[in-house]
């Protein structure tokens, strides 16, 4: 089975009826069926961020809230520690050089050490991924 990074982007969209797609569906299903998954070290704190962020706009409840963090981390998604000691190098050197935030960075630079397509929907991540010859991750 398969590895790949998971950006952010992709694993949001299930937890937001309106922001399922073709995409990330099938992303969705590739979990399922037991590919590996990666993430860079911050990427809970992003999940997490994006959820409270949703439940104080009203448009998750504290339920749903509660049971996409649950279920995002039954996934058993794999958390890139070492990442955390590159944030002040390696990482800042690749989000200056590709215009990126330190953050999205973070995920081309795993990917690109690990040798693992990048699972997106930012187009711009995606491109800047591309150009420093990663992968993106055909989900078909």
């Amino acid at each position: 089975m398969s590895s790949f990074v998971l950006h952010a982007s992709v694993a949001l969209c299930w937890c937001f009826e309106n922001q399922s797609n073709a995409y990330s569906d099938t992303v969705f299903a590739r979990i399922e069926a037991g590919a590996e998954v990666w993430v860079p070290f911050h990427w809970q704190l992003e999940i997490g961020n994006a959820l409270a962020r949703a439940e104080r706009q009203k448009a998750l409840t504290p339920d749903l809230v509660g049971q996409w963090a649950r279920e995002l981390m039954a996934f058993g998604i794999q958390v890139d520690q070492p990442g955390a000691a590159r944030g002040l190098q390696e990482t800042l050197a690749l989000a200056r050089v590709s215009k990126l935030s330190n953050y999205d960075a973070a995920y081309v630079e795993l990917a690109s050490r690990a040798q693992m397509p990048l699972a997106t929907l930012d187009h711009a991540l995606r491109d800047a991924a591309m150009r420093r010859g990663v992968a993106w991750f055909n989900a078909e």
